[in-house]
């Protein structure tokens, strides 16, 4: 597996690495956890340029955020909640999570952007309720760069750390890449199956 995805980031390079920046911003079908720390495998190889890699991944979760944000801006609260109600499932965003994210941004103001693009499940919807409060779009993206590079950083520096021990941790890491995997596959299914189970009430309810 983490053969495979070394592979894939070595053939498709830059583009490669901001494409899968931004589909895990508004669906993760391979986090950042692991897109990153391969990629800064990669570049430390000399495969290639760390600054590029780093540019590559802010400039591609930077992308991914910005629907969610013109989402929030559009429909406001209460469209994102229906809009959640009724095409959520797929994407696991539920209404709750709308209003987790809504709590979080008015707590914390403008800085809670930046703080959010750190935490793994608040990293794509705190750009929804920065659109509902009518951030400035500027101002948006200034406080995401300074979280997503933050985060960016972080996890291609572990990146050049594997690279000096990859054959000394090689079935560590193969084993723990599988773990993390699974992991999000399994998280994922349980959340649309939980989904369909919350929603399933309110549904039956309106039927009454």
């Amino acid at each position: 597996m983490s053969e495979w995805i070394i592979g894939v980031i070595e053939r498709t390079g830059y583009l490669g690495v901001a494409l899968l920046m931004m589909l895990e911003n508004v669906f993760p079908p391979i986090p950042s956890e692991l897109v990153l720390p391969f990629a800064g495998y990669v570049a430390a190889s000399g495969g290639l340029d760390p600054v590029g890699v780093l540019l590559a991944a802010v400039g591609g979760s930077l992308l991914g955020a910005v629907p969610w944000y013109w989402a929030g801006r559009k429909l406001g609260h209460g469209g994102l909640q229906r809009f959640a109600r009724k095409h959520g499932r797929l994407l696991t965003l539920a209404p709750e999570d709308i209003d987790r994210a809504q709590h979080w941004f008015k707590r914390h103001g403008p800085a809670s952007v930046a703080f959010g693009r750190l935490v793994p499940a608040v990293r794509s919807v705190i750009s929804m309720p920065a659109g509902v409060g009518r951030m400035p779009v500027v101002s948006f993206l200034l406080w995401s760069l300074v979280g997503t590079l933050g985060w960016s950083t972080l996890l291609l520096g572990v990146g050049f750390v594997l690279q000096s021990r990859y054959e000394e941790v090689k079935d560590l890491v193969e084993w723990v890449t599988r773990g993390v995997v699974a992991f999000m596959i399994a998280a994922y299914l349980w959340r649309v199956w939980r989904f369909g189970r919350e929603r399933a009430p309110s549904g039956q309810k309106k039927t009454l």
